[in-house]
């Protein structure tokens, strides 16, 4: 499979950190690091969230967007998620890439320089032109909204 080139820039308190990276050779997503001050780590309370600084910017391609995701770690071990899963960053923004974090967890959870937060995954997305019409062809499911196909596994 050919990669896709993304430029990023370290911004001056990311100088240091990993280059975002995907863990393994089957990871769809690439580890986010903490760029806070190496004598600053940041405390999110239980309950509270707060926006943590990577340190870079991306130059993601036209027809392109980065989702900001959650790792499993964190969340299954500390109940640390990101808030807006996925958060959206589209090709356009030129900015820092920062992930908002939210503790669900009952203690305090310390995010130290370096430490890997989130995870990023690069889609393409492509152009919408939507298109008014008065009739829409009919499915199975039709109008059922949230909970229309049930909870049991269709065998039960």
């Amino acid at each position: 499979m050919t990669a896709l080139n993304v430029p990023f820039m370290y911004l001056p308190h990311g100088e240091g950190l990993p280059v975002p990276f995907q863990a393994t050779a089957g990871a769809a997503g690439l580890d986010l690091c903490a760029a806070v001050p190496e004598d600053q780590p940041m405390v999110i309370a239980p309950g509270a969230h707060d926006i943590v600084p990577t340190g870079f910017a991306l130059g993601l391609p036209e027809g392109y967007e980065a989702q900001i995701r959650p790792r499993s770690g964190l969340a299954a071990k500390f109940a640390v998620t990101t808030l807006n899963a996925p958060g959206t960053i589209d090709a356009d923004y030129r900015g820092e890439v920062r992930v908002i974090l939210i503790n669900h967890g009952k203690e305090p959870f310390t995010v130290k320089r370096g430490d890997r937060i989130a995870q990023m995954v690069i889609a393409p997305v492509p152009r919408i032109a939507m298109i008014e019409t008065k009739t829409l062809d009919t499915t199975d499911r039709g109008a059922g909204g949230f909970g229309s196909t049930g909870v049991a596994s269709p065998s039960e």
